[in-house]
Order: structure tokens, then C-alpha cells, then sequence
């Protein structure tokens, strides 16, 4: 929501959103310093939660170095020095979104190391899985590295930008798996209630890729609204839209939302 305007917050209020999860990503330039991921942690625990509360919406972060940066690996440890004391803000979930970009050994490395960090601080995790044609050997990869962390608990990792290919690997590997509704490089409403049809909804969830590019902060509720033109009931849709990233968020405490009662 860093990159979006206040009409946005307004907007996904109106369509029944009750809060806000932002990870940690590139700005669409690579940050020249250690300081200026300070300041950007800074943004997402201390401004956006107070932007977002004027319009009745709790945000939630996640932190970490986007793997779009992983390259620079001086710069890359002197973030992750800085993470564990941000853990502690009231509106932060974990590490995330880490990931792969290109795959390449740096990104195998800083990815590694945030790993560690979650672990070690006992944070959930978002991670990212790469676009397009580096998609499958990157999940492959993120997938055989968590496992070989023996600290790592399945259940409190989700992998996002699954695709038709991918969905099964990160599935049956016991994690849950992010479908991001994204016009271009991602996933289209229609794709992901295929998926959702094709391998149930048990650890699914959809999210919407907000950034300066061409994108869509009422993808999910728009989503919902393609699931009841194909028959799905209203209880399939509140289970899948609003109930399984309830379920996985919840297992932070931080994580509050007020049942029957309008967002605070």
C-alpha cells in the first residue's frame, strides 16, 4: 500500500475488506543503502498503519530484503542485522517476502539467511516464487530448501504466485499456497478458481499484487464475485476469500480482527 493512493483504502473498505497484510518488496529501483530499508521498515510499521486506520482498516507487514536486492550481499547482511529489531512492532506478521528472482546464488544465499532468521525469532513466512519461466525451478528450489530447515513448520509458511504448474509441488509439500491475482505476469480471477476447483481449498488463499505497476487492490473481492457466477456458495467463498487466511494469520497473536464488529 506504499505505492498506492488514500482512494485505495477507501475503495477496499467499501468492497468489505477487513485488513490490510503488505510484505516487504522492491520499490521498483534497488536502494542504494542499508539506511534506506530502515526507513522503509519504518514506513510500514509506523506510517501506513496510522494512513490505513483513518479509513477503519488494521494493517499488517512483513519484513525482509526483497530478493530482487539479493544480489548486493554486503548490503543484503546489514538489513538482516536490522530486521530482529523490528519484530517487536505491534503490526508485524513475519519474514517476507523473500524469495527468488532469477534463482541465482546470491538470491540462495540471503534466502537461506532470512530463513535462518525466522526460524531463530520463530516468525511465519511469505516467500515469493519467481515469474514466468524461472517459475517451476525456483519453486522446486525454495521448496527442497525449507524442508532441509529443520525448523521450519509447513504449516507456517505460504508460498505465493502459485500457477497451474506449481500449485502441487508447494502443496504437497504440506505448505500453503499464495494465488496472486495480478493482470500481467501473475494470475487472472478465472485461473485461480480453476486451481481452486482442481485442488480443493484447504491451504489456498488469494491475495492482489498492489505496486506502481498495472494492478488491482480489489482483485479478491472481484475474484469472489467470478466464484459466485459459477455456482460456488456463499459459505465456499467465505471459507476461501476471508476464513483460510484467517486460519494462517491467526497463528500469529498479533494478528486481531474483531468478529462481528466493523475494523478498528
Amino acid at each position: 500500500m506504499v505505492s498506492r493512493v488514500t482512494d485505495d483504502y477507501a475503495a477496499m473498505v467499501m468492497a468489505g475488506c477487513r485488513a490490510v497484510c503488505e510484505p516487504a518488496f522492491w520499490a521498483g529501483f534497488d536502494r542504494s543503502s542499508a539506511q534506506g530499508f530502515y526507513d522503509y521498515f519504518c514506513q510500514l510499521t509506523d506510517y501506513e498503519p496510522r494512513r490505513a486506520a483513518q479509513f477503519g482498516l488494521p494493517h499488517y507487514s512483513w519484513l525482509c530484503l526483497n530478493p530482487k536486492e539479493a544480489e548486493n550481499t554486503a548490503l543484503a547482511e546489514e538489513v538482516l542485522a536490522m530486521i530482529p529489531s523490528f519484530l517487536d512492532r505491534p503490526n508485524v506478521l513475519g519474514i517476507g517476502e523473500i524469495g527468488l528472482n532469477k534463482n541465482s546464488r546470491n538470491e540462495i544465499v540471503i534466502f537461506e539467511k532470512h530463513v535462518e532468521l525466522a526460524v531463530k525469532h520463530d516468525q511465519m513466512i511469505l516467500v515469493h516464487t519467481p515469474h514466468l519461466e524461472d517459475k517451476w525451478k525456483g519453486t522446486r528450489l525454495i521448496v527442497d530448501m525449507l524442508k532441509r530447515n529443520s525448523g521450519v513448520d509447513p504449516a507456517r509458511v505460504v508460498i505465493d504466485h502459485v500457477e497451474e504448474h506449481t500449485v502441487d509441488i508447494v502443496l504437497d509439500a504440506g505448505f500453503w499456497a499464495g494465488i496472486t491475482l495480478y493482470p500481467q505476469s501473475k494470475c487472472t480471477p478465472s485461473r485461480a478458481i480453476d486451481m481452486v476447483e482442481i485442488y480443493g481449498a484447504q491451504r489456498l488463499w488469494l491475495n492482489c499484487a498492489c505496486d506502481w505497476g498495472h494492478s488491482d487492490p480489489l482483485a479478491v473481492p472481484k475474484t469472489a464475485i467470478e466464484m459466485k457466477r459459477r455456482g460456488h456458495s456463499e459459505a465456499a467463498i467465505d471459507r476461501l476469500i476471508y476464513g483460510n487466511p484467517l486460519r494462517f494469520l491467526s497463528q500469529n497473536p498479533k494478528f486481531q480482527i474483531l468478529e462481528g464488529q466493523p475494523p478498528a
